[in-house]
């Protein structure tokens, strides 16, 4: 026989379930037309699970973002989502340096909605509007702390050449330490596969706007 307390856990864990499948989003919830928004009745047994997991993580977005079209492989979401998870919020990297790390990576491919998203938490931690400015605007941001500098450098290396000199990598792992450079590669690569899910699904902010121009060709 169970106890009142024991009675009363299980409820609240059942109600937390319910809550984060309901969870309305007030920021994004639009889809696109290759992949239309799905809500909580349109999910399946397999997408459920991961959808609760993915509510723990969502910050903005809800199920909206590259969260939509992950689900629909869910087995691939899970994985995902759990590599997201550290990239996100268990690195090694200060989360100036990772959210700045991130909109390198989202400039590069023009990911409309994660450039969206990620300026504003890499404003709140601490990174200076006009570096954002300038690299919204594919421009070295003029005015960058070394840490700043290092992690730029290498990550638009690695972007854009696909490659990382010496001296760049050099100068990195000095300032950050072998850890920090490895997460760091970790971040520019989940945003990678992030911006060609966000690409792919054609997902922009709920506004409809389109705050990254075209990067000239190279």
């Amino acid at each position: 026989m169970r106890d009142k307390t024991g009675r009363i856990v299980i409820g609240l864990a059942v109600i937390g379930a319910c809550f984060l499948l309901q969870v309305p989003d007030v920021h994004a919830q639009a889809g696109s037309d290759r992949f239309p928004q799905l809500t909580k009745e349109s999910l399946n047994a397999e997408q459920q699970p991961v959808a609760a997991e993915i509510l723990k993580q969502s910050r903005f977005a809800g199920l909206a973002g590259p969260w939509n079209p992950m689900l629909r492989s869910p087995e691939m979401a899970a994985r995902l989502t759990k590599f997201l998870d550290y990239v996100r919020l268990r690195t090694s990297i200060p989360l100036r340096l990772n959210e700045f790390a991130i909109l390198i990576t989202a400039r590069q491919w023009s990911a409309q909605y994660a450039w969206w998203a990620h300026t504003r938490i890499a404003r709140e931690a601490g990174l200076a509007e006009a570096i954002m400015a300038d690299l919204a605007q594919g421009r070295r941001p003029a005015a960058m702390q070394p840490d700043e500098a290092a992690v730029y450098d290498f990550c638009t290396e690695l972007q854009r050449d696909h490659f990382v000199s010496d001296a760049t990598f050099k100068r990195a792992k000095e300032l950050l330490g072998e850890q920090q450079v490895v997460d760091l590669m970790a971040a520019c690569g989940a945003y990678t596969m992030v911006s060609m899910l966000l690409n792919t699904a054609e997902v922009v902010p709920n506004d409809g706007s389109r705050p990254l121009a075209p990067l000239a060709p190279n």
